[in-house]
């Protein structure tokens, strides 16, 4: 295990009607701009609910709506404008992963004198950001709770994900039962993200770090428990808590400090999502198992056997037999149980056309990962999931 630093200093309120804690935002000034995307959070009541308390807390509300599931840089910059414009204080953002996202980004470029695109691509000029917080409504991403931002441009094809701890939300309020309403589409995709969030950090040859990766297997066998049981009971509370709860866990640091190599196959869907515009978890669905029998081999075989033996309880002593029958889970549980598409072709790309060139960009996001790969290999992973 290698030396590392680990600080959350995210605020969680976690359980039903914790949102009445947003009246703590009027500790950060006067001004908020709210952040959400399409009208969800409207139908379910959510937005009244945090208008009053808000107004009720003598805040003035400004609203960036419309954010997008891949959020785009023109909606960060409008956000960036409103900030500056209105002399905003703090940035509150309703929903997902994407709202999240966005609203980081926009509380940093309301600090940066340039383009808040340079921000996407160097994190390190974040210097600065207002205040951030987050009401989540959907499990999947864990902005909720840490350093990361992805935005695309997709005038360029580019989605590129930025980190700094100037974004991390000062506070969040995660009741699960705001994600009682999640279709099964956005709950299998959530589900599938989540579990590469923990595989990206889980696969790694770090010795000692045991810790790490008990609780990463901890997580995916909750994952794997309660996923199927959201689908089929969207009102079930404990299955919406266990999944929400393990979602900021599987990347807010626990399972990643002291151990984390580069993450490989973010790098490769992100290149998906800038091209044509498809729903992240599902390319990271289609993409890990792919990617598992791309990279397995006799050095990998142990560690895709301790997590068949671990997560999926297989007994197979040979190490090979485990880790094949280990990814045959995998593939069984995302495409069959979670009723995830399991190629390019079922979400709408049917030809290799923009492969060798999304596969440059992958390879240059993704040096240092469990196995090092060459855009040529990432081209071959590409070609597998087609289909």
């Amino acid at each position: 295990m290698y030396n590392f630093r680990f600080s959350i200093p995210t605020t969680i309120y976690f359980g039903k009607g914790q949102i009445s804690h947003l009246d703590e935002l009027k500790k950060s000034g006067d001004k908020v701009l709210m952040c959400y995307g399409g009208g969800s959070i409207r139908k379910n009541g959510i937005y009244d609910t945090a208008l009053k308390i808000l107004s009720d807390a003598g805040l003035t509300v400004t609203e960036l709506s419309g954010v997008e599931p891949n959020p785009k840089i023109e909606t960060v910059r409008r956000g960036v404008e409103l900030c500056k414009t209105q002399g905003i204080d703090m940035v509150l953002a309703i929903g997902g992963g994407s709202t999240i996202d966005c609203a980081k980004i926009v509380a940093a470029g309301a600090k940066y004198d340039g383009d808040p695109w340079d921000l996407v691509l160097d994190g390190s000029r974040i210097k600065a950001a207002l205040p951030i917080y987050s009401v989540l409504t959907l499990s999947a991403t864990g902005s909720e709770m840490d350093e990361f931002a992805v935005i695309s441009d997709m005038s360029k094809n580019e989605k590129w994900g930025t980190a700094s701890e100037h974004i991390i939300p000062a506070m969040s309020v995660l009741d699960p039962t705001y994600t009682f309403t999640v279709s099964k589409k956005q709950t299998a995709a959530g589900t599938a993200d989540m579990m590469s969030h923990t595989f990206e950090n889980y696969f790694n040859f770090t010795e000692g770090a045991d810790v790490q990766a008990n609780f990463a297997e901890g997580l995916l066998r909750v994952m794997i428990k309660y996923g199927p049981i959201a689908l089929e009971q969207p009102d079930n509370y404990d299955a919406r808590a266990n999944l929400m709860w393990a979602g900021s866990n599987a990347i807010n640091g626990l399972i990643a400090d002291g151990c984390q190599p580069a993450w490989c196959v973010h790098p490769m869907e992100h290149e998906l999502s800038a091209f044509y515009d498809i729903t992240h978890g599902q390319g990271l669905a289609i993409l890990t198992p792919a990617w598992m029998e791309y990279v397995l081999s006799d050095k990998t075989a142990r560690k895709f056997a301790d997590y068949g033996r671990h997560v999926w309880g297989l007994t197979d002593t040979d190490d090979m037999t485990a880790a094949r029958k280990a990814i045959e889970c995998t593939r069984d549980f995302l495409f069959n149980k979670m009723g995830m598409p399991s190629t390019l072709k079922e979400v709408g790309i049917t030809d290799k056309t923009n492969f060798k060139v999304m596969a440059e960009k992958a390879a240059k996001g993704s040096v240092g990962s469990f196995v090092p790969l060459t855009a040529e290999d990432i081209e071959k992973i590409y070609e597998a999931a087609l289909g």
